[in-house]
């Protein structure tokens, strides 16, 4: 590790074979905490390269404890986190309306690193027990449409290096790795990202393994679309930035997104959202992250449609039902 810092310090860059054994060095506990943190603060410095993302997630995908639900099909909706704004679990919510509209969703998700609460804090404080028995996440899936994936059971790398994260209390490398390295593999996914070079490196890494996507900027910095401002959406048949107003909402005011200074003020925010006794700013932002997720399943619906059947799913209680029979599941 000394001569890859030495190397790392004089501004050099690793190949993807050097990356992915320097991944799988961290999975495996050949470094200590202090090596570890001054190589990730490296990339906290500078930008990270294909080649270096690509070997690292590599090295994850053959580390992990790989889990085969290819039959359903499932879709992720996730954020890369790191945007610094601490909004509520956008994210984690438009997956829950999309289960409770009958689309198979696996979410795979961490304790919040640089916000209060993460998918797994607010999964957690609902009474949810991560698992890796594929038996349970198979039942969870065609139950309730959803299974969760807790990311450190399904990898030891993230396992070793989520301490080390959480003390740094900054974004680092391994948010852009989290969307990259579910064990299930999903072959269609929503990624929010929190600034447009990071959107393009996303962009390749997804048109190279062929799968279907979105990835979703805020142009002020989040990484949802949070309707404050103009908003950029790349799928795989292109680019355009939208407005609030394009996509039939009122704008929202940072502040409005704003997702509490605990883990229980977060989940509690959680429940009034599906509960449908939230601020119609909140409902109106995962109505718009819903939508363009299910866009990605039905490309060939219109956006107005796709809030259409995210709306029904949200105010009906369908959600929220099925959330309540999921967690009943999996507790």
């Amino acid at each position: 590790m000394k001569q890859i810092l030495n190397r790392l310090f004089e501004h050099q860059y690793l190949s993807k074979e050097e990356a992915a054994d320097i991944m799988f060095n961290i999975g495996s506990g050949k470094y200590n905490e202090n090596q570890i943190a001054a190589f990730i603060s490296v990339f906290i410095m500078r930008s990270i390269t294909i080649d270096e993302l690509a070997g690292f997630q590599k090295a994850l995908l053959e580390l992990a404890h790989n889990v085969d639900l290819s039959e359903y099909n499932p879709m992720d909706i996730v954020g890369t986190g790191g945007d610094g704004k601490n909004t509520f679990n956008i994210s984690t919510l438009s997956c829950v309306v999309l289960a409770g509209a009958g689309y198979k969703m696996c979410k795979h998700g961490n304790y919040g690193a640089t916000s209060v609460s993460g998918s797994s804090n607010a999964m957690e404080q609902h009474g949810v027990k991560f698992t890796t028995d594929i038996d349970k996440l198979r039942r969870s899936i065609e139950e309730t449409n959803l299974a969760y994936l807790h990311a450190p059971l399904f990898n030891s790398a993230m396992k070793t290096v989520a301490p080390i994260r959480k003390a740094l209390g900054v974004r680092t490398f391994f948010n852009l790795l989290g969307p990259l390295v579910s064990p299930v593999r999903p072959r269609r996914q929503c990624l929010g990202v929190y600034n447009l070079k990071m959107a393009r490196l996303y962009e390749y890494t997804y048109q190279q393994s062929g799968i279907d996507f979105s990835i979703i900027h805020s142009l002020d910095g989040y990484d949802e679309l949070s309707l404050t401002g103009d908003m950029k959406i790349i799928t795989n048949t292109g680019h355009k930035v939208v407005k609030a107003a394009d996509l039939g909402f009122e704008s929202v005011r940072p502040e409005e997104l704003y997702g509490g200074d605990t883990v229980e003020k977060a989940a509690a925010l959680f429940d009034s959202i599906l509960e449908n006794r939230c601020t119609e700013a909140q409902k109106n932002v995962v109505l718009a992250n819903s939508a363009v997720a299910i866009q990605v399943i039905l490309p060939e619906i219109s956006f107005a449609d796709a809030v259409a059947q995210a709306r029904e799913s949200l105010e009906s209680g369908k959600a929220l039902a099925n959330f309540k029979k999921f967690v009943a599941l999996n507790a």
